[in-house]
């Protein structure tokens, strides 16, 4: 692949991804009832974890789209991908199947992995 092409993937990528995860933030920054709903009374979190995810993920979300120090860029990934695991883990672990909304996790994680990989590239 030329490096024109892999520096647009990689910014395409790394776009979307950033937004799933800004996208996925908001809702828990004050914690709504359809949050709270699903995160706590569904999967079983504590309500005061719902505040801390979101503002790490805010947090990782601006350091993949900025100039960071690489391993700080390094952390912001492993941690967006611990999220994103833990949360299909945890939807598959209390529904005992995979659900379709699932696949917007799934597409999270392809998204950051392609982001991931082609930073490395770059």
């Amino acid at each position: 692949m030329q490096p024109k092409t892999i520096n647009i993937i990689y910014w395409v990528s790394t776009v979307l991804f950033a937004a799933l995860m800004i996208f996925s933030a908001i809702g828990g920054l004050k914690p709504t009832a359809e949050t709270i709903a699903f995160m706590h009374d569904r999967l079983g979190y504590p309500i005061y974890f719902i505040r801390f995810l979101s503002v790490a993920k805010l947090i990782g979300a601006i350091v993949i789209l900025g100039p960071a120090f690489p391993r700080v860029k390094e952390w912001a990934y492993a941690g967006l991908m611990f999220d994103l695991v833990g949360a299909l883990v945890s939807v598959i672990a209390v529904a005992g199947k995979v659900e379709p909304g699932a696949s917007f996790i799934v597409l999270a994680i392809v998204l950051g992995m392609t982001s991931y990989f082609l930073w490395k590239k770059r």
